[in-house]
């Protein structure tokens, strides 16, 4: 699956090395019914949770998380399925939320867990996993921010910025 228009910039960029790893997942897609992607079950065995996770029914915004961390050459957080876990994540994005940063969300029942690519005025555009079911990039307000955090780098790729988009599409309110 292509990145939509609005994104395509991403493609060039060049890092960081999650963003780059997490656009190698895009366009992945949980399985419909009691059907489950293989692709996402490996996920879960390639970070050492095959026991705990068994069906792409059980949000796996974590699961993606730490796939694309690990990958990336990053730690994985304790508990990484519960999106909330990932709060204490590398260290505070001090500066505001830049490129590359894992923001945590509260929602009803939950959280959520995705990357930042960008912002408009009332919205992060967050790439990560089951949010409407697949790999996207989407929009989750604001005010539903929870706690920005930035990968420990030993040298922070240049790229590393705030991000102004324009508001395009709706906004999330339930990413489970």
């Amino acid at each position: 699956m292509a990145l939509p228009a609005q994104y395509a910039w991403l493609s060039k960029e060049p890092g960081p090395k999650m963003i780059l790893e997490a656009l190698k997942l895009f366009g992945t897609v949980e399985a419909a019914g009691s059907k489950d992607n293989p692709t996402i079950l490996a996920w879960a065995a390639e970070v050492g949770l095959a026991k705990t996770y068994s069906h792409d029914s059980i949000p796996w915004c974590g699961l993606f998380a730490a796939v694309v961390a690990k990958r990336a050459g990053k730690g994985v957080v304790d508990s990484p399925l519960w999106a909330l876990s990932w709060a204490e994540f590398g260290k505070p994005a001090e500066g505001g939320a830049m490129l590359g940063d894992v923001l945590t969300f509260k929602r009803d029942g939950g959280g959520h867990v995705a990357m930042y690519v960008g912002e408009d005025a009332s919205a992060y555009h967050c790439l990560g996993g089951n949010q409407s079911d697949q790999v996207c990039i989407t929009r989750i307000a604001k005010a539903r921010l929870y706690r920005a955090r930035r990968p420990i780098y030993n040298v922070q790729p240049a790229n590393v910025r705030k991000i102004v988009l324009v508001a395009n599409g709706k906004l999330s309110s339930n990413e489970a």
